[in-house]
């Protein structure tokens, strides 16, 4: 009964916390978004079983260009590492990520703190952070329809912005997991970039994310493991569903899907080398527009924590 109480307790924290989002932008997304999560999700800091460091790069639409021939598809470049703290109660943990679209390059830095609660369900991390955001856009590569727009700069221009993260993740004994968070909460503008007197500033990108799943092995086959997953990421503006189901055999090799509503189906495979965790996705666009497929390819490893062990002294001359 205590489990079902604390379950109904987080659903209703994540509806709270959902009413209270507003518009903003689009934040990137990946298909292996479950190595994405000390990105997307402040508690999740420290929930591993030791220093885990993770890398991602994704390329999305091959070769998209615009009518003069320049590179506009976006590129994705993250880093994150995080680590449980036993002296401060939970785990901390930092991103490093490089978004590319068009002509902006978005190059952001989160910190993280997390706080962890034992209960009988499991673990429940409550996590905290800030962000820095370097945000540049060369509008001189701009080819507006009316030229000596007031409305569009003749420079590259750029903009460091702070906001605050803040998230819930919950990891059960029962290898079900939910989690809910929110990047750049107060959505904090820069400068005034413009000097013809119109208002031309940066802003950040508030995102709203949950996240949950659950894995189990099949009973007749116990090296086979199937872990299906559900990423919903929004700004209350546009919202994509990512579902993806993945199945492992032996804790070393796997493969599955992922489908992203009306815009992909993605198809990943991935080998354990040594500790050392390597996956590759492909996305097959479902659009209409004749775009081309997307690349992904990621790259982990956990250091496990080890306690040392208290030395013993003997005075007895048989222990020396």
């Amino acid at each position: 009964m205590k489990q079902l109480n604390w379950i109904k307790y987080l659903i209703l924290l994540i509806g709270l916390f959902l009413s209270f989002a507003v518009f903003g932008q689009q934040a990137p997304v990946f298909t292996q978004y479950s190595s994405s999560y000390m990105l997307v999700n402040a508690g999740y800091a420290g929930l591993g079983k030791g220093i885990c460091a993770t890398g991602i790069a994704r390329q999305q639409w091959v070769g998209f260009k615009d009518a003069n021939g320049n590179s506009v598809a976006p590129k994705d470049f993250l880093i994150s590492v995080d680590a449980p703290v036993q002296i401060l109660g939970g785990g901390i943990g930092m991103s490093i990520l490089q978004d590319q679209i068009g002509f902006e390059n978005n190059i952001a830095l989160q910190i993280a703190y997390s706080y962890h609660m034992n209960i009988n369900a499991g673990i429940i991390g409550f996590g905290a952070g800030v962000n820095f955001t370097n945000r540049t856009i060369d509008f001189t590569k701009f080819n507006p329809v009316q030229s000596n727009d007031p409305a569009l700069l003749n420079t590259k221009q750029g903009d460091m912005l702070t906001d605050a993260n803040f998230g819930l993740f919950f990891k059960g004994n029962n290898n079900l997991y939910i989690g809910v968070s929110a990047t750049n909460i107060f959505e904090n503008k820069g400068k005034n970039l413009s000097t013809s007197g119109s208002a031309i500033y940066y802003r950040t990108d508030r995102t709203i994310y949950l996240s949950t799943g659950y894995s189990f092995s099949l009973p007749n086959h116990p090296k086979y493991n199937i872990a299906p997953s559900l990423l919903v990421q929004t700004d209350l503006a546009s919202t994509q569903y990512n579902i993806s189901t993945v199945v492992t055999y032996n804790n070393k090799f796997w493969g599955g899907m992922n489908y992203r509503f009306q815009e992909s189906v993605g198809f990943l495979v991935g080998v354990l080398i040594d500790g050392v965790r390597v996956g590759y996705s492909y996305d097959l666009p479902t659009l209409p527009v004749g775009l081309a497929g997307s690349h992904e390819i990621t790259v982990s490893y956990c250091f496990k924590i080890k306690t040392e062990k208290t030395k013993t002294s003997y005075k007895n001359t048989r222990y020396l």
